[in-house]
């Protein structure tokens, strides 16, 4: 049996997260009354700074349990990211065993973070990948788009793909919504209209994260 990883350890890099975020930017925090608070949850987040998913991590109102490629695991920070419940995926392969822990954590009524895009890119949820409408589907979890908008300003910054230290970075949580249409058919087909689903909702909340905070 695969082993889940742990919520516990999840929180407790939910408070790392905390400390860290709020230490090195200005987190502003939009829409998180909209995350339920009990039951399977999948946090479908965009993709344009490395600090999104430790932003999303330390900001939520739930432990959460990010599916982050495996280059990441490297040295001290393979059993420092695993002890706080994040999932290793291997994006060149069908992983199996982090699809089992994936469905493991909405088994048991967790969260999971995903970047559907699959990569660091523009953003935007322009090219989506089918895996999230498979947990959704498969999990019996409601997805909450997550919008997370920094400065794409170059000035400032120390790192590339970081936003400024110090500079505001605005989480925008949306409703959460069910990908599938109700049949619980996981074919080809019903996985492809439910990706299809999925990006208009993602696309729309974006659109209006950024009107929401002028970004």
């Amino acid at each position: 049996m695969t082993e889940v990883p742990s919520e516990r350890g999840a929180e407790v890099g939910r408070r790392i997260g905390v400390g860290l975020m709020y230490g090195l930017w200005k987190p502003r925090v939009l829409g998180a009354w909209r995350v339920p608070t009990a039951g399977p949850l999948i946090f479908a987040v965009n993709h344009s700074h490395n600090i999104d998913g430790p932003m999303v991590m330390g900001v939520a109102p739930r432990p959460t349990h990010f599916l982050i490629k495996k280059e990441a695991f490297v040295g001290p920070l393979d059993p420092f990211l695993t002890g706080i419940g994040q999932l290793k995926v291997d994006r060149d392969t069908t992983d199996r065993t982090a699809i089992s822990r994936a469905l493991g954590v909405l088994e048991q009524g967790g969260v999971l973070g995903i970047f559907p895009e699959g990569t660091r890119g523009e953003g935007d949820f322009a090219s989506l990948r089918a895996g999230l409408a498979y947990f959704a589907v498969r999990g019996g979890a409601p997805i909450v788009p997550v919008a997370v908008l920094g400065s794409s300003e170059r000035r400032g910054r120390l790192i590339k793909g970081l936003p400024p230290l110090r500079s505001r970075v605005d989480v925008v949580f949306g409703d959460p919504f069910d990908a599938g249409d109700g049949s619980g058919r996981r074919t080809r087909k019903a996985l492809d209209e439910a990706t299809e689903r999925i990006q208009k909702q993602l696309t729309a909340h974006l659109e209006n994260a950024r009107r929401l905070t002028g970004r």
